[in-house]
């Protein structure tokens, strides 16, 4: 009977320096590295590092905005049209969510178009109305390009 070798995936990883792009990161890898490269614009950032922190961030967005969504809107406004205090502390924590993730995101995005040996400078591309965002989202979903391999450090 032969031996079964089982390689351990989290040593492996540990490995991939983090300029280099984790294939195949797991979510909670992505979610690691996501933070760890808090504001590193050079580099690289795989298809599933990118796309499974897309996840975490809708997920845990979608949930705060609700709770600000749900709590606050009823009572958003009072009749002198001043934010009501209900309305206000239900906003605090999205609006921190998304001022602590902004930078980072927009890293994240840019060492994903380095993977596809483009400039992170085309994630101003999203700017433009209408067909901005399409042409952003399909440059993310491309294949990456050993060239990205420039951008590396």
């Amino acid at each position: 009977m032969q031996g079964v070798i089982v390689t351990d995936v989290t040593a492996d990883s540990a490995q991939v320096p983090l300029d280099a792009p984790l294939r195949g990161a797991t979510f909670g890898q992505a979610f690691s590295r996501f933070f760890k490269k808090y504001a590193t614009f050079h580099g690289r950032a795989s298809r599933s590092e990118f796309w499974w922190w897309f996840l975490a961030n809708a997920i845990i967005g979608g949930v705060l905005y609700g709770i600000t969504y749900t709590m606050g809107n009823p009572m958003m406004v009072n009749e002198n049209g001043v934010p009501t205090p209900v309305w206000s502390v239900a906003f605090v924590p999205y609006t921190l969510w998304v001022l602590a993730t902004f930078i980072p995101w927009l890293a994240l995005s840019w060492r994903r178009l380095h993977d596809t040996n483009r400039s992170g400078a085309w994630w101003f591309i999203g700017i433009v109305p209408f067909v901005g965002g399409i042409i952003l989202l399909i440059l993310f979903l491309l294949e990456p390009k050993p060239e990205g391999a420039r951008f590396d450090r």
